[in-house]
């Protein structure tokens, strides 16, 4: 091991894609990562550059890592617990009573290390929760060394971890505080939705976030039953009632927006309202087709996320890729809708910008944070390569990922998770699956 070598890691003889483009695409590069960020990033033979670590990257290819910008971490463990239902029978019925029953702090830690666990192994480097007990998802977290923007979840009603909303509030200000400064964990807001939170606990949001800067989540025009549950009581839709509420802003990130009007297609763009797109969620759950192509041309910010394993059931964003994409060209019957590059800077960049951190992260850039992934390519599903956007979006899985970096840091290496016990958590997995099963 050479301690005075100038990179810490260096990925040589790798194809390279620095940016969501098929026309940035580097067949044959090299890679080199100082600390928590990338150094130098070349094409053809590497010179001389002595690292403490080479990975050999021939037959693969290296691109940035992925952003899940919406999920609901912990619910790993009740994956598939309650399946083909609506909305509001799964969430009211089911969802929030079995939350009520088993959510508690162990739940949450151990859950979030099993997604955490299944998000390191499909390439996402960072992600977006929401959920209670937020505490034990940073430090699942931290002990994964993923990158994460969290938020305490607030409710109108007692929550598994507060039994008022004003200990929710205690909770997230505590939260706020005691992340503020972290390299990867960035604390946020995290009021359920319109229908769940009352205008005054939105004001009270509103102060927190302006006082802080912190982002705020919240789920947005998800259902036509929402639109109509929101207009029967305010005399407005979701949106409208944000607005006069004074809550669209840049720092919003609005989950779902499946049911807009144009006019309110207009009001987000011109707020700076970020986006971010759940297909297979709403799929699942019937919620309809958000106007994806809409918003873009509007220039609004779109990510994509997986929402949470209850509803999905899964966190692989390549999946969620190749459904963003297929789903909009059929629900239009226009083949040329969403096409890869759009998709997969969805998952990359344009995720990283509706997080704040598209200066960081999002992109291969000298300079950013080295938050790499590296795929195996010396697979038949992945060969020949002709475009190779439409082969990240259309062909590739998550178990094509061979080693993730995040923060400069190796977390996975040839497909074994360096930073977490996996054996470990599929066991305790296991048991919440024993306790959990018995009241189903």
């Amino acid at each position: 091991m050479n301690q005075d070598a100038p990179a810490d890691i260096l990925i040589k003889e790798t194809s390279l894609l620095p940016f969501p483009n098929s026309f940035h695409f580097i067949p044959k590069g090299w890679l080199a990562i100082k600390e928590s960020r990338i150094i130098e990033i070349g094409s053809g033979e590497v010179p001389s550059f002595p690292a403490r670590l080479c990975l050999d990257g021939r037959g693969c290819l290296t691109m940035p890592g992925l952003v899940n910008a919406h999920t609901h971490a912990p619910m790993a463990l009740f994956r598939g617990l309650v399946d083909d239902l609506p909305l509001k029978v799964w969430l009211e019925e089911y969802i929030f009573p079995a939350e009520g029953r088993w959510v508690d702090a162990d739940f949450v830690f151990w859950g979030t290390l099993l997604a955490c666990a299944e998000m390191i192994r499909s390439g996402t480097t960072t992600f977006v929760d929401g959920y209670f007990f937020e505490e034990q998802v940073a430090r699942a977290v931290e002990q994964a060394g993923l990158r994460a923007i969290l938020g305490e979840g607030i409710l109108d009603f007692p929550t598994p971890d507060s039994p008022s909303p004003a200990e929710s509030f205690k909770k997230a200000e505590a939260f706020l505080q005691h992340y503020r400064n972290s390299s990867l964990i960035h604390p946020a807001l995290f009021p359920h939705s319109v229908y769940t939170c009352s205008p005054v606990l939105l004001g009270k949001c509103k102060e927190l976030r302006e006082f802080y800067g912190a982002p705020m989540i919240i789920h947005l025009a998800e259902t036509r039953n929402e639109v109509e549950e929101v207009y029967n009581k305010y005399g407005k839709s979701p949106v409208n009632h944000m607005e006069n509420l004074g809550l669209l802003s840049p720092s919003l990130i609005a989950c779902h927006c499946v049911w807009l009007t144009d006019v309110e297609m207009d009001l987000l763009a011109r707020r700076g309202v970020k986006v971010v797109h759940n297909p297979e969620s709403n799929m699942k759950l019937a919620s309809g087709v958000a106007p994806i192509p809409e918003l873009l041309a509007r220039g609004v910010p779109v990510g994509l996320g997986t929402d949470g394993c209850a509803s999905n059931n899964n966190l692989d964003l390549f999946q969620e890729m190749d459904s963003a994409a297929k789903l909009h060209k059929v629900h239009r019957l226009d083949s040329t809708v969403m096409p890869a590059d759009v998709v997969l800077h969805m998952a990359t960049l344009g995720g990283a910008k509706v997080l704040g951190l598209d200066k960081e992260i999002g992109s291969l850039e000298v300079g950013k944070k080295a938050d790499v992934i590296v795929l195996d390519f010396n697979r038949p599903h992945l060969q020949p390569i002709y475009n190779i956007t439409s082969h990240l979006v259309y062909s590739a899985t998550g178990a094509d990922v061979r080693d993730v970096i995040i923060d400069g840091q190796l977390v996975m290496q040839n497909r074994q998770l360096l930073t977490l016990d996996e054996e470990k958590i599929l066991r305790k997995a296991k048991e919440w699956h024993k306790k959990i099963i018995v009241t189903v």
